[in-house]
């Protein structure tokens, strides 16, 4: 089959011939429709120092996709040929204290799909059946290939009741942009994104923010009492790994204020503690999704009529994924899709 790979320790990426996966027990053999590109896999991609410390070539990429199930190991019970399936990219130990509570999204020993070991840029994929969430209401197939970073943005949207909350949110990406979306149809009252590429903050706008501000032109501060807000925010997502704007969320969130911080920093954050200390601030790190409580409210957000569509701007035949990675690389966009059956 056909895969997309990382055929040797540095930059770049290959289309080549790999060996077709099969199926061992627990696990289902998936023919991939859709994949979507994440920020990991331009990581890979460019082999940064990060990429060098972690990934062992060869390696085929990818942890955001869908496939149809077409074969299924020995003692799978729950997944059928023939489904629709998305994937958890986290592949969890199942032995370590928090798995065995059934917090499987806290585990020590999590192994990333596409990192660690094969992923799905590829014509088929094996996945673990307690990995595969199966979609059993119709979705677009583009939709579904991005349910793990719309998971992203749906645990951070919803680790704090955001009903009638003035939510900030730092970072206008594709999970920053579905995080805002999920907030509006969760009941904020006011929702204000940062960022400082017009192109994404055009696309928040699409989506029904607020505010989508520039922070390069104009400071947080200056949109609050524009809203008639006289406190300050009360839900901050951080999305954007910058240590200007977690700074500047704090500045701005209420007394008692909550704080989701999904953006990982490329580097230590000098933060304001005399700030959260006084404020009594709540800070809360977020990573991955929580299996499977938040794959369950994605699947109810879709159909209750939740629209992240806005956030997918490329589509590209597989075979043209140098141009989608140059295209995701560049920032003018929002979610690139790959499609696998083209």
């Amino acid at each position: 089959m056909k895969a997309l790979v990382k055929t040797a320790h540095g930059p770049g990426l290959e289309l080549a011939e790999v060996p077709d996966p099969r199926p061992g027990p627990g696990e289902v053999l998936l023919r991939v429709l859709r994949t979507g590109i994440c920020g990991t896999d331009l990581h890979i991609e460019s082999w940064d120092d990060w990429a060098a410390g972690v990934v062992k070539a060869p390696l085929v990429l990818g942890h955001e996709f869908v496939g149809e199930v077409v074969e299924v190991g020995a003692a799978v019970s729950k997944v059928a040929v023939g489904d629709l399936v998305s994937g958890e990219g986290h592949l969890v130990c199942g032995a370590c204290r928090n798995c065995l509570a059934g917090r499987r999204h806290l585990c020590a020993n999590t192994r990333g799909l596409g990192v660690h070991t094969d992923g799905a840029f590829a014509e088929y994929a094996v996945l673990p059946e307690a990995n595969a969430w199966v979609h059993r209401h119709e979705v677009d197939p583009d939709v579904a290939a991005i349910f793990d970073p719309f998971g992203n943005a749906v645990h951070t949207a919803l680790s704090f009741p955001v009903l009638g909350e003035d939510v900030l949110i730092t970072g206008a990406g594709p999970i920053g942009l579905m995080a805002a979306a999920v907030a509006r149809h969760a009941g904020a009252r006011h929702v204000v994104i940062t960022d400082v590429s017009e192109h994404r903050l055009e696309l928040a706008r699409k989506i029904g923010v607020s505010v989508a501000l520039d922070v390069s032109a104009t400071p947080v501060a200056a949109v609050t009492g524009e809203l008639g807000m006289t406190e300050g925010f009360d839900i901050g997502m951080e999305m954007s790994g910058q240590p200007s704007a977690l700074r500047e969320m704090i500045a701005n969130m209420t007394h008692g204020g909550r704080i989701a911080m999904l953006g990982l920093p490329a580097r230590e954050i000098a933060v304001d503690f005399g700030a959260v200390v006084l404020k009594m601030l709540t800070i809360k790190g977020i990573y991955g999704r929580e299996m499977f409580e938040t794959w369950y409210a994605m699947s109810v957000l879709l159909q209750a009529g939740l629209d992240i569509s806005p956030v997918i701007t490329h589509r590209f035949p597989h075979t043209d994924y140098a141009e989608a990675f140059a295209t995701a690389r560049g920032g003018k966009c929002g979610k690139v899709i790959l499609d696998w059956t083209s």
